[in-house]
């Protein structure tokens, strides 16, 4: 099992680990990880390992078996040995980049009230999959209302609900094609606001800003037809 301190802690940079395993397609497990893996349309992270005599460059994170999390190394290295301490750093921008647009897809799903059937997230945009059989009439009206939910500077958190309690309340799945992870008894929540003034509420295992002010400048990328009841909105960062 590897402990997950990125959701403990998105804004976590770089920590100390011990190396865990190696899998026989020279991935690295560490007991203890900064990098997020691949996971609901977003990249798992990259960076850096060092140790005492060597340097190893991640190029993604992607999920094993169980709670395990996977390094994948850019190329053939020596890899640190079973036990070896080790120090992980993260490529913080491309992480942070990644945050912001996932936020701003979170905001997305608001101003478009419809079922999501689909998205993906990169350093540059992020895209949401409606199911909706008509492009929104008012194109202007979609990015000014999620340029104002970005100005309101409103709290983003998480919370913990059971099983039990996200069936009682099914409307808060958002998502038609994927459903949040079961077995371990709880569900992670990402709010965005507070109280009476909350914005969404959702469940989501990803990486977010502290705050949605932090988004920075976006723009409304291209509506698509994506088959009769599905369109495709994007969202680009500006800088």
């Amino acid at each position: 099992m590897t402990m997950m301190l990125f959701r403990d802690d998105a804004y976590l940079r770089d920590a100390s680990a011990v190396v865990e395993a190696v899998t026989e397609e020279g991935g690295l497990i560490l007991d203890r990880s900064v990098f997020y893996p691949t996971s609901g349309g977003q990249p798992g992270d990259s960076g850096t390992i060092t140790w005492s005599g060597g340097v190893l460059t991640i190029a993604t994170t992607v999920k094993g078996q169980g709670d395990q999390i996977i390094l994948v190394p850019a190329e053939p290295r020596q890899m640190p040995a079973v036990g070896q301490p080790v120090r992980q750093e993260l490529d913080w921008e491309r992480r942070h980049r990644h945050m912001r647009v996932h936020t701003a897809l979170h905001l997305l799903s608001v101003v478009i009230p419809f079922p999501v059937t689909g998205g993906a997230i990169s350093a540059a945009k992020g895209r949401l999959d409606f199911d909706m059989p008509e492009a929104p009439e008012d194109r202007d009206a979609v990015e000014a209302a999620l340029h104002e939910l970005i100005s309101i500077d409103a709290p983003v958190t998480e919370e913990w609900i059971t099983e039990a309690e996200l069936d009682a309340s099914p409307g808060l799945v958002k998502t038609m094609s994927v459903q949040p992870p079961r077995g371990a008894g709880r569900i992670r929540l990402v709010r965005i606001g507070e109280g009476v003034a909350t914005i969404d509420l959702q469940p989501c295992g990803g990486t977010h800003v502290a705050r949605t002010g932090e988004i920075g400048a976006i723009k409304l990328g291209k509506i698509e037809k994506k088959g009769r009841q599905n369109r495709r909105v994007s969202v680009l960062l500006e800088s």
